[in-house]
């Protein structure tokens, strides 16, 4: 493909709203951008790529007993409320992509005609799904817009992942939040250092660059 490619990272019930079971700080004042971004990828024809936790509570990553950077509390369960993605974000009729490896030769016919994908993933990254190494090479972007939650735990995660495949990536800065500030802070300087282009949901939709 040629073109820009939206990442949309976790945009969930449980992270985004105050009610849900792990809420990420102020991730409800982002949705108006995160939603803006949306409705420009649909209406352009950028393809919407979204990841979601799909979570059991067998998984390593949940705990009764937390520790907030390798183990969390229930949250995203398959089958709950707080596992759908928001409103404002959802997807019309994406293409779910499991666990469960294609082979990668078919990959690209499988999202050839298709502007929404949604990868389910038990960890942190994106990457940990087999099938979006085979994705990413399929759809190769000419740049990733990153934004959604939260932005040093999941969104760094998928940013430092895309470096590390020389990919050209952006991170739209009013539609992410994170849990810690320093972490943040740690984040945001090392993207920088990786040649990350920070940008706003206005801007994508002007097409400023």
């Amino acid at each position: 493909m040629s073109g820009p490619l939206l990442w949309d990272v976790d945009t969930q019930v449980d992270f985004v709203h105050a009610t849900g079971k792990l809420p990420v700080p102020g991730a409800e004042d982002a949705v108006p951008a995160m939603a803006q971004l949306v409705e420009w990828a649909r209406e352009r024809g950028v393809t919407h790529l979204a990841t979601a936790d799909d979570h059991e509570l067998t998984d390593p990553e949940i705990s009764d007993e937390p520790d907030y950077e390798t183990t969390f509390p229930p949250h995203c369960l398959r089958g709950t409320p707080g596992c759908a993605k928001i409103a404002e974000t959802a997807q019309r009729d994406p293409l779910p992509l499991s666990l469960t490896p294609y082979p990668p030769g078919l990959v690209p016919g499988l999202v050839r005609d298709r502007r929404e994908l949604l990868v389910l993933k038990k960890t942190y990254s994106a990457f940990s799904n087999p099938n979006v190494e085979p994705l990413l090479a399929a759809l190769d972007p000419d740049e990733v817009l990153v934004f959604g939650v939260a932005t040093d735990v999941c969104n760094h995660a998928a940013i430092m992942s895309l470096l590390a495949r020389g990919r050209t990536v952006a991170f739209v800065e009013d539609a992410a939040r994170g849990l810690s500030d320093d972490r943040v802070a740690a984040a945001l300087e090392q993207w920088r250092a990786g040649g990350v282009r920070f940008t706003t949901s206005d801007e994508v939709v002007a097409g400023a660059r």
